[in-house]
């Protein structure tokens, strides 16, 4: 398959080891209904999709780079973009609302100097709002990967920030 200009560049601003690439899709070899499984296996162990790993798929798949892009972006699961080591999800629900998100929503944006959807240069938080976390009694909320932070006020933001090295 030929890389276009772009393609070339952003390999290789952004090395990836692609090695990992054919066990990853070899059990998928001649099923191309198997996109969106392809596609989670890849993120799995990368992040997210990097251009050079979606053009090894597919070429090893034999499925247009359109394809598999169209998917990509259609569904929210998949991240074109890596992510930060630490998913900050704020709780933007009516009783994380009424009880402050907003401000604690500000106060994390303050602190990583990042706007929601966002991640850090240094890839260690990426910054999200999420409809509801399901934690209403701890209102307000944030989850910091699979951790909830609940009965926040903007003074305890940086603490919390700060326990996540």
């Amino acid at each position: 398959m030929l890389k276009s200009g772009a393609a070339l560049e952003t390999a290789k601003m952004d090395p990836i080891d692609l090695s990992p690439l054919d066990p990853l899709v070899e059990p998928y070899l001649g099923k191309k209904e198997m996109v969106i499984p392809v596609l989670q296996k890849v993120q799995e162990h990368y992040g997210y999709l990097p251009r050079p790993a979606m053009e090894g798929v597919s070429r090893l798949m034999q499925i247009p780079l359109s394809r598999l892009y169209g998917v990509a972006t259609f569904y929210a699961q998949f991240k074109m973009k890596p992510r930060g080591r630490y998913i900050i999800r704020v709780c933007k629900g009516t009783a994380c609302h009424i009880q402050g998100s907003p401000k604690i929503a500000e106060r994390i944006e303050e602190i990583l100097g990042v706007q929601s959807g966002v991640t850090t240069d240094d890839l260690r938080f990426t910054l999200e709002e999420v409809a509801c976390i399901g934690a209403c009694a701890l209102a307000p909320v944030i989850m910091v990967n699979d951790n909830p932070h609940g009965r926040l006020t903007p003074d305890k933001v940086q603490a919390i920030l700060d326990s996540y090295e």
